[in-house]
C-alpha cells in the first residue's frame, strides 16, 4: 500500500477523487495507527508518521468512499495523570463524516476490567465497536438555498426524526423513522399546512445507546449522547450506513428547503457518550483524554455540569476547533439553517462560572458562516449558577424557560402571576431589552420534548415514569401541571371539555405572544405519553406521534392560530412595546394598554392583587413602531385579548375609547375555536361572559 505524507488539514478523512487524506489530533499519544477495516473482520494498520502541531496525517491513494476505518493510539495509560491511551481500543475519528455499526456492550469496549477498575484492559474492542467511514462529499444540491426566514416570520416545530414519522399512515413502511420520511410529501404537506417555517430536529449527530439502558431493554431514544459531531445518526438511514446516511440527510434538507422549511439541529457539544471515569473508551478518551475533557483536581475524575458524566473542556483550542469545524460543516456541506445548543451554559464555562465573554461566544460572533444562521440556546445546565435565561450575548436567541413556567402557572390559576404573564406575553423585555436584544430573542414554548406533552400537561398532576425502570424517581417533579380534576384517563365529560379548553388556551397564548413560537411535535394532535415526562429511553409507541387519519379539532384550531399570527404583524413585532402613542402614526392611543375585566385601565393595585387571574390587553395595530422591509410604515388591525384564568365565569367589559366596533375571532370556550365570520360583533362598553379558564380575542379593522 502506498502511503504519502498528506496534509494536517482538514482533520478527518477527506476524499479527493483519487484517494483519501487522514488527519487526527493527539498530543498524548506517542504513535497513532490508522486501521483500514475489512468485511472479513481483518484490518490493515498504517502508522501515521507525519506530525504537525500534534496532528498525525497521511494520504492513501486508492482509498475510496465506503471504506471503514478507525485509529489506535499508542501512549500512556495513567488515569491518575488524566491519560487513558490504550492501543487495544479501536477509536472513532472525532471528525468522521459517517459512522457504521453500533456498540456491542461488553468489557471489550472499556479501558479497565469491571472487577478490577484500576487495571488496564487489553481486550480488543474492534469487533464490538463502531467504525468511521470515508464519505464522498459530492452531492447535487441543484439550486438549493437556505430559506433565511426572518425570526418574526418563524414558527418552530420541534420534532424527532423517528418519533414524528414512525406511525404516519401515509408513509411506506420502509421509510418510517428515517431521514427519507422527512422528505416525503405527506410529512411536508402537514408541516406547510400547519404553518411551520422551521423544523427543529432533536439530535441527529451520531449517538450511542447507553450500556445501562440496553441492559434494561431500553434505548437512548432522544439521542442526547453524541459520539460523532460530523456524522448523521446511522439508525435513521433507510438504506445503509456506509455513507448513505449522509446522502439521505442531504436529500431531506433539500426537499424541506423546496417547501420553504428551514432545518435546525439540536446539537450536544457539552459532553460526549464516553461518560465518566467508568465509561467506555470509544474515541476522545483514548486519543487525548485531558485535551478533550474537563478533569477535576484528581485527574482520574471528570467535571460534570451536564448530568451525563463528563463535560468537554471549553478552554481547549482543540475542542473549540472541533465545535466550530462541526458547525461550519453542517452549514456549508449539509445546508442546515441553524442550531439549538443543548445545555448551552456549559459551553460558556471556560473555568468554573458561566461567562458570556467566553472564547466560544467570541468564536461564534466573528465566524462569517456560523454567525449568520439561527443560534438558539438552551440557557441552562445542571452546574452551579447554570440557569442563565436572559444572559446570553445579543447574537443569540434563547429557549425562554420563564415563558413556559409563567404561562403554565397563569392557566392553572396560580396567584400573583398577572404581572409576569404580561411580561412574557409581550416578549420578555425584562430579560432581553437591556442588552439590546428584541422580542425575537425569546423562543416561546409551553411544552417540548423534555417534560409533559400538552395533553399530559392538562391531564396529570404527577409524573408517571414507571416504564423507565427507575421507580418513578427520574424526571422533573414540579411540572406546573394541572389534571383538571382527574388524574389521567377519564370519561368525565366536564373534565375532558376543560382539558380541551386548556389546550386551546395554551396554543392561542403561544401563537399570539411576542417572540418566536415553538410547538412540540404531536401537540397539535393532543399526543399523550401516558404521564411520562422523561421519555428519553422510550423508543416505542409511547413516544411516537400517533397520526389521526382525519385530523383533529385541535389541529384545525392550531392551524387557525398560526394563520392569525402570520397574517397580523401586531403579534410578531420586531421591537418592544413603548406603552405610549407612537410618533408619526396620527393615533392618540398607546401601542398597548392593559385593562381589568371591568374595562378599566390596570392600576398598580390591580397588578399586585393576589387573587386576580383575569385581564385584557389592547394591541394597537396602528402604532407599530418598526418600519417594513422597504422602510414603509406598517399598519395592522387592532386586537383586544381577554384572559380569564379564574375558576369561574367572569363578565368582561369592552373598553371605551379604544374602538367602537369589534369582531370576536377567537373563543377558546368553543370546541373548534371559531370559524371565520361566526364570532359575532360587539361594541365598546358591551359585556361579554367568559367561562372559567377561557380566552377571547376581538379584532378591530384598521
Amino acid at each position: 500500500m502506498q502511503v504519502w505524507p498528506g496534509q494536517a488539514y482538514p482533520l478527518g478523512a477527506t476524499y479527493d477523487g483519487a484517494g483519501t487524506n487522514f488527519a487526527v489530533f493527539s498530543e498524548a499519544a506517542h504513535r497513532i495507527e490508522l486501521c483500514l477495516l475489512h468485511d472479513d473482520g481483518s484490518e490493515t494498520a498504517v502508522e501515521l508518521r507525519e506530525t504537525d502541531a500534534f496532528v498525525r496525517h497521511a494520504y492513501l491513494p486508492g482509498v475510496m468512499p465506503g471504506q471503514r476505518y478507525g485509529f489506535r493510539a499508542h501512549g500512556p495509560y495513567a488515569p491518575e495523570r488524566g491519560q487513558r491511551c490504550n492501543s487495544a481500543k479501536l477509536l472513532l475519528d472525532p471528525y468522521a463524516r459517517a459512522i457504521s455499526g453500533s456498540v456491542e456492550w461488553g468489557e471489550e469496549v472499556y479501558g479497565y476490567h469491571f472487577k478490577s477498575p484500576g487495571r488496564r484492559n487489553d481486550l480488543d474492542s474492534a469487533p464490538h465497536t463502531m467504525s468511521s467511514v470515508v464519505v464522498n462529499p459530492y452531492f447535487d444540491w441543484g439550486d438549493d438555498r437556505l430559506p433565511r426566514t426572518e425570526y418574526h416570520h418563524t414558527v418552530l416545530y420541534e420534532a424527532h426524526v423517528k418519533g414524528l414519522t414512525m406511525l404516519h399512515p401515509g408513509l411506506p413502511e420502509e421509510l418510517r423513522g428515517t431521514y427519507a420520511a422527512l422528505a416525503h410529501p405527506a410529512v411536508i404537506e402537514h408541516l406547510t399546512e400547519l404553518g411551520v417555517t422551521a423544523l427543529e430536529l432533536m439530535p441527529v449527530h451520531q449517538f450511542v445507546n447507553d450500556h445501562r439502558l440496553v441492559d434494561m431493554g431500553l434505548n437512548n431514544y432522544w439521542g442526547y449522547n453524541t459520539i460523532g459531531f460530523f456524522a448523521p445518526h446511522n439508525a435513521y438511514a433507510s438504506w445503509g450506513d456506509r455513507g448513505q446516511q449522509v446522502l439521505e440527510f442531504k436529500s431531506a434538507v433539500r426537499a424541506l428547503h423546496e417547501a420553504g422549511i428551514e432545518v435546525i439541529l439540536d446539537v450536544v457539544y457539552n459532553h460526549t457518550a464516553e461518560g465518566n471515569h467508568l465509561g467506555p473508551t470509544l474515541s476522545f478518551k483514548g486519543l487525548d483524554n485531558a485535551s478533550y475533557y474537563r478533569l477535576t483536581d484528581d485527574p482520574r475524575y471528570y467535571m460534570d455540569t451536564t448530568g451525563t458524566g463528563n463535560s468537554l473542556l471549553m478552554r481547549s483550542p482543540h475542542v473549540l476547533q472541533l465545535i466550530m469545524d462541526s458547525l461550519r460543516y453542517w452549514v456549508t456541506d449539509m445546508h442546515v439553517d441553524g442550531f439549538r445548543f443543548d445545555l448551552a451554559a456549559t459551553l460558556a464555562r471556560q473555568f468554573h462560572e458561566v461567562d458570556r465573554l467566553s472564547s466560544f461566544f467570541d468564536l461564534v460572533q466573528q465566524d462569517p458562516v456560523v454567525s449568520q444562521v439561527k443560534l438558539i440556546a438552551e440557557p441552562w445546565d445542571v452546574g452551579e449558577g447554570g440557569y442563565q435565561v436572559g444572559n446570553f450575548p445579543p447574537l443569540w436567541t434563547e429557549w425562554n424557560g420563564k415563558y413556559r413556567d409563567t404561562v403554565r402557572d397563569m392557566w392553572r390559576g396560580e396567584p400573583r402571576t398577572l404581572a409576569e404573564f404580561a411580561s412574557r406575553l409581550t416578549g420578555s423585555s425584562d430579560l432581553y431589552q437591556d442588552d439590546g436584544r428584541r422580542p425575537l430573542a425569546s423562543i416561546n414554548f409551553v411544552t417540548c420534548h423534555d417534560g409533559f406533552t400538552m395533553h399530559d400537561l392538562v391531564s396529570y398532576n404527577e409524573k408517571h415514569n414507571e416504564a423507565n425502570g427507575e421507580d418513578n424517581r427520574d424526571g422533573e417533579s414540579h411540572n406546573r401541571s394541572w389534571n383538571c380534576g382527574a388524574e389521567g384517563d377519564t370519561d368525565d365529560r366536564r373534565v375532558l371539555d376543560l382539558r380541551a379548553r386548556q389546550m386551546r388556551n395554551f396554543i392561542a397564548t403561544l401563537m399570539l405572544s411576542q417572540g418566536v413560537p415553538m410547538l412540540s411535535h404531536g401537540d397539535e394532535f393532543a399526543r399523550t405519553q401516558g404521564g411520562n415526562n422523561n421519555a428519553y429511553c422510550q423508543d416505542a409507541e409511547l413516544s411516537w406521534v400517533p397520526w389521526p387519519e382525519d385530523g383533529s379539532e385541535l389541529l384545525e384550531f392550531t392551524r387557525a392560530m398560526v394563520w392569525l399570527r402570520r397574517e397580523h404583524p401586531v403579534f410578531r413585532r420586531r421591537r418592544f412595546f413603548h406603552g405610549r402613542p407612537v410618533e408619526g402614526t396620527h393615533d392618540e392611543l398607546s401601542d398597548i394598554a392593559w385593562f381589568t375585566p371591568g374595562g378599566k385601565e390596570m392600576t398598580q393595585r390591580d397588578w399586585d392583587s393576589t387573587q386576580a387571574r383575569a385581564l385584557s390587553v389592547f394591541l394597537n395595530g396602528n402604532a407599530i413602531s418598526e418600519p417594513g422591509p422597504r422602510g414603509e410604515r406598517i399598519s395592522d388591525d387592532s386586537f383586544l385579548l381577554m384572559f380569564n384564568a379564574s375558576p369561574k365565569t367572569l363578565e368582561f367589559v369592552v373598553p371605551v375609547n379604544h374602538g367602537r366596533q369589534w369582531e370576536v375571532v377567537v373563543d377558546t370556550a368553543r370546541p373548534g375555536g371559531l370559524e371565520p365570520g361566526t364570532g359575532g360583533k360587539v361594541k365598546a362598553g358591551d359585556r361579554l361572559e367568559l367561562v372559567d379558564r377561557s380566552m377571547v380575542v376581538l379584532q378591530r379593522p384598521t
